[in-house]
């Protein structure tokens, strides 16, 4: 079977693009998915999206880890298939799509950068003296001064396993406070590593941050390591609402394989 696909990155955190309307592709297959995902005999990517066909909006976004599961929400993911999706014409500069956590809402600026309204969130506390939130995905937030001297992928995995997470596991963001806003880290489960950027992380690391006092105010601009975002959200009565992650979808290229 041949697949065509497309290949986008936003801030860093890149994604397989496949519009499986038609149903061609197999979703429960993970082991191509897998194939497709690794760097050196596949295509490359942090995960593999899906655009199908959904009756209550324009589309359904199923996103899937570079391990070939089914994964949670993805932040950078929805806001990179929204592109997707007008690049394609399945949906306008203004869109309405379903996602692992319910439907979202997006959209899509001339500059190529997307607004996407997250869910509210819900579920957060304290963990060991940390921030643990829901914001599609499960995430834990360390707070540090010099997150550049943290082993990541060291520190972060044995966070992501500990036994205070079980049975699922939880992504786990490294945070730093600046002058401009926070600097972010992520672990992220499914990829087992770092990446460059993650979009519901850094969603729960600004949310952590006012939660935590560090900012009186809901728009934080956050800095990773593949590019810069900003998360906007209303924080009342200790609920968080109106919940919005910006930043750049770019297009990186189209291809064919044979699979």
């Amino acid at each position: 079977m041949t697949i065509t696909f497309n290949k986008y990155q936003g801030a860093g955190n890149d994604f397989i693009i496949i519009d499986n309307r038609d149903a061609v592709f197999n979703p429960s297959d993970s082991k191509l998915i897998n194939r497709l995902c690794n760097r050196r005999f596949g295509i490359g990517a942090d995960g593999l999206i899906l655009i199908s066909l959904f009756n209550e909006a324009d589309y359904e976004m199923k996103y899937y880890n570079s391990d070939g599961k089914l994964g949670s929400l993805c932040g950078n993911g929805g806001r990179c298939a929204a592109h997707f999706a007008l690049k394609q014409g399945i949906a306008g500069k203004k869109q309405r799509f379903m996602a692992f956590d319910g439907l979202h809402e997006a959209e899509v600026r001339d500059d190529a950068v997307v607004r996407l309204q997250m869910a509210d969130v819900n579920e957060f506390g304290t963990i060991g003296g940390n921030y643990s939130i829901n914001t599609g995905s499960p995430h834990y937030m360390v707070f540090s001064e010099n997150i550049d001297k943290i082993n990541v992928n060291k520190e972060g995995k044995a966070l992501r396993w500990s036994p205070k997470f079980a049975p699922g596991g939880t992504n786990v963001n490294f945070v730093q406070v600046t002058d401009n806003g926070l600097y972010v880290r992520t672990f992220e489960r499914g990829v087992e590593e770092e990446t460059l950027a993650c979009g519901t992380g850094v969603t729960a690391s600004a949310i952590a941050s006012v939660l935590a006092g560090h900012f009186d105010r809901p728009g934080i601009k956050v800095r990773t390591k593949g590019g810069n975002l900003e998360v906007e959200f209303t924080v009342r009565d200790k609920k968080v609402t109106n919940v919005w992650l910006t930043g750049p979808a770019t297009f990186v290229f189209e291809g064919k394989i044979n699979t």
